[in-house]
Formats: structure tokens, sequence, C-alpha cells
């Protein structure tokens, strides 16, 4: 629609003809006149259809709300006594002088030009094309591309650059549940959907990238809650030759600037961020990740800390033998590097529940939003991890040997972080939970109810994969 012009810039064009694109958010017939807010991707406008426009009054008996029209009118000011100024565009309205219908709406299921979290989600799920039409909906999806579209530029030019890593991928013995993906070709094999790209961008960091960083879906298949989902999304990056400092400074800096930018309403409660070790926070607060505000009515409030200093190992019970000792398994993430003091225990197998990792998690309110650490790069370290965690050396071979081997060849020293995207912006948007911030979410389940996924396949897919379900 090359004459279009959209409703936010329609205060620049009174007295003209204009032409807008739109849905009916709100219809009002008065009779001899019919009133109609119209709504776009910019905003809303109040217009109305005289007598005097006798073929657009046909069609506006007819229309009704989300119907999608082209309509052509004039930019009239309004009256002063009728001007309300608490209102994008209170002050014109359109004068609708055509109407022509794009398409029609059956009478959807629940109100949209409300807020609809009052609606029950599994309503909102199946329909979401229609929740996403919400102003309140509206918003958190174009404040989500906002901050995503501002770390994006913070980060180039920081010197980073963005790198896409594979979806089909090697599922590893560390983490979450896989999700698993059958191969056709080479049937009775697997592929494996990533839990997080951390194999990849310390591979990134062994092929000389040196600042990488992606807007990147993960997949777990864990129990989902309010602040969870079978798949999501991490700003995932990954910096070369780097001390932990370094890279809490760098994130640091990159979320103080996305609130004092984009949420100028927002008060931070202390910056610099403090500064909480595991040992202190688990003392004072119970919990590896406090919720440290001073007032928590205040929903501007946001209140972030770093929690550093974690035990790289702790126990967890055999499910065999429930009195004997349990083994060793870690506490965040295998690829750690100790604290530089603790690397000779680490290499003796010595003290192992003392030894300190470089682990650094950035809590928001209460929420881990992010966690990383400077990784073990060295290939007899990390291969020294793998023996605690108890892993067979043809295992670890079979399993990591990509890993140890890229760490033979000259693999810097390197750190990074991975931040929970969606949480984040749940708790900048003052959201319950990240399903109002995801576009088409799964339930607390983990289904899609508006695909109707997971669901079955047919006989003949099956064949292809070489599987037989279990009657």
């Amino acid at each position: 629609m090359t004459n279009r012009t959209y409703i936010k810039d329609l205060g620049q064009h009174v007295g003209e003809t204009v032409t807008i694109a739109c849905w009916v958010d709100v219809r009002r017939d008065q009779g001899k006149m019919v009133f109609f807010d119209f709504r776009d991707m910019s905003g809303k406008v109040q217009g109305v259809v005289l007598p005097s426009a006798t073929e657009a009054m046909e069609s506006a008996k007819e229309i009704r709300t989300e119907w999608v029209l082209e309509v052509g009118g004039i930019v009239n000011k309004r009256p002063e006594r009728n001007i309300q100024t608490d209102k994008q565009n209170g002050d014109i309205e359109l004068e609708v002088r055509s109407i022509k219908i794009l398409n029609k709406a059956e009478t959807p299921p629940f109100e949209i030009n409300t807020d609809t979290s009052g609606v029950g989600e599994d309503v909102r799920l199946k329909y979401r094309y229609l929740d996403l039409r919400s102003d309140r909906m509206q918003k958190n999806i174009r404040m989500r591309d906002n901050i995503i579209s501002f770390i994006r530029a913070f980060l180039h030019k920081e010197q980073f650059i963005e790198v896409e890593t594979p979806i089909l991928t090697k599922s590893t013995p560390e983490g979450a549940r896989d999700y698993v993906v059958p191969s056709r070709l080479y049937q009775g094999m697997f592929y494996a959907l990533p839990q997080s790209p951390q194999q990849y961008k310390q591979l990134l960091m062994a092929g000389g990238v040196e600042r990488y960083f992606q807007i990147a879906k993960c997949m777990r298949d864990e129990d989902t809650r309010g602040d969870r989902q079978p798949e999501f999304t991490q700003l995932d990056l990954e910096m070369s030759f780097v001390e932990r400092e370094e890279v809490m400074a760098l994130n640091e800096a990159l979320l103080i600037a996305i609130v004092q930018t984009l949420y100028p309403k927002k008060k931070i409660q202390q910056i610099p961020f403090p500064r909480i070790s595991y040992k202190d926070a688990m003392e004072k607060y119970g919990i590896d990740r406090p919720d440290i505000r001073e007032d928590k009515n205040d929903p501007n409030l946001l209140a972030f800390c770093w929690v550093v200093d974690f035990p790289f190992f702790e126990r967890t019970e055999k499910s065999d033998n429930p009195d004997a000792q349990g083994d060793w398994t870690y506490t965040h993430n295998p690829f750690s590097r100790p604290i530089e003091e603790h690397m000779t225990n680490l290499m003796e197998k010595k003290d192992l529940g003392d030894i300190l990792t470089t682990q650094y998690d950035v809590i928001l309110n209460g929420y881990e939003i992010g966690g990383g650490s400077i990784r073990n790069h060295a290939y007899d370290a990390l291969a020294k991890v793998f023996e605690i965690l108890g892993h067979k050396t043809e295992n670890i071979e079979k399993d990591f040997g990509h890993m140890l081997h890229a760490f033979k060849t000259g693999t810097p020293p390197h750190g990074g972080i991975a931040w929970g995207l969606d949480r984040l912006i749940m708790l900048l948007q003052n959201e319950p939970n990240i399903r109002e911030v995801i576009a088409f979410p799964k339930t607390g389940e983990g289904r899609d109810l508006m695909m109707d996924a997971p669901s079955e396949i047919s006989e003949k897919q099956l064949k292809e994969l070489g599987i037989q379900l279990k009657k």
C-alpha cells in the first residue's frame, strides 16, 4: 500500500486527506454517525463516519471489531472541549470518507482492546495471534526487540561478532535432559538439540574469533515453571584473553545501559552492583540468588548483584546405595576453571569440596538472569574435571574428544556468560512469567495449544526413521 500513512504520523497531516491500513479496535454506532477506534502497529486514532459519506456509512453499518480495513479520510483537529491530552492522537480525529474491507473477522473469543492477562491462559495460548494484537502484548514484544537491538549495537561497538551455532548437535552427558532428533540417513542414531551453545562458543575461541555473541535458542527437556520453558532464548557471549573481572565489568555496563536507555523510569538500587560470595549468600539469605531490594513494593526498583566464589564440586548421592558417600558432580558447569589458587588441588584431586570456581551469577530481584565463568582452556585440566566427575577414560574421549583436541591446538584463555533473556525481559516489563514476553510460548506442561504440539507422526514417517513405537 504505497500511499499508506501510519497512525502515529497522522498528527503531521492535519487538513490533509490520508489513507490508513488498520484493524477496528472499537466500534460505536450512534445512529446518524458511527465512531471507530482504528489500530495499526504504530498506535490508535478515533475515526468518525458522517451521514454525508453515504458509501462509507453503508460499510460502517456492517463492520465489526477486528475487521481489517483500508480507510481514506481527512485528518481534522478536534474541538478544544473534545481534546484528550492523555491519549495518543487525542487532539485529532479522522473524518472517514471511504472504507475498503480487506478482511472480515469472526467475533473473537476474548476482548482484544483490553488487558488480556485476566483471560484464561489456555484460551490466550490457543489464539495467541489474537492475544498478540493487545496493547500489552504488543508493548512486550516490541520492547523485546528494542532490548535485543540495543544489545547487538552495544556488543558490536565492543568488537564482538555475532556467530550462529548449530541446532542439530551431539548429545553429551552433562546438563539437563536433551531433546533428541532421529536421523533418517543414519538410522538408530540421533542428533540432540542444544541446551546451550556452551561447547560451540568455546570452540569459536579455539577458532580465533576472540569476541563472540549470539541471541541463541536453547532447548532443555526439564520440568517447566513460570520463568522456564522447554525452549528459551539466551544472550550468549564469550571473550578470549580475559579474566573474571573483565567479563563481569562488560556485562554490568551492558545491563546498566539497557536500563538507563530503555527504562529511564526504573532505578538501579546500587551501582556498581554489589558482590556477594556464595557462602555469605547462603548464610544470610538461605539462597544463592538473593532478592536484596530495599523496597520490594517498588515495581521500578532493580536490585542487581553478583554472586561469586561458588564451590566447583558437590557430593551427589548414589542411587543404588543411599548410605554410601556420593560421587562428585559439578555445581554449575564442568567447563569452568577453578580460581587460580585452587588449580593445584584440582590437578591433584584433593580437598575437592573446598575448590572454588571462577563462576559468577548475576541476580536481579531474586532471579538469576545470567551465569558464566572463566573456562578451563587447558587440555589436562579439563580432562581432570571429567575424571573427578567419574567419566571413564574411553567415554571422555567419545563424548568430549572434540573439546579436548581443540584445547591441544593453542586455545587462548577465555570466559563468558549466558543471560536468560526471556527472564530479564519479564522482570523489566513487570510481568509475572516469561510466557508474557515470548511470542509463541508453550504451556506450563510444555504444550503448544495453538499448533497442537507435540503430536503423533504418521506410520510412514516412523518407517522412514526406522522407529517402531511400543504399544
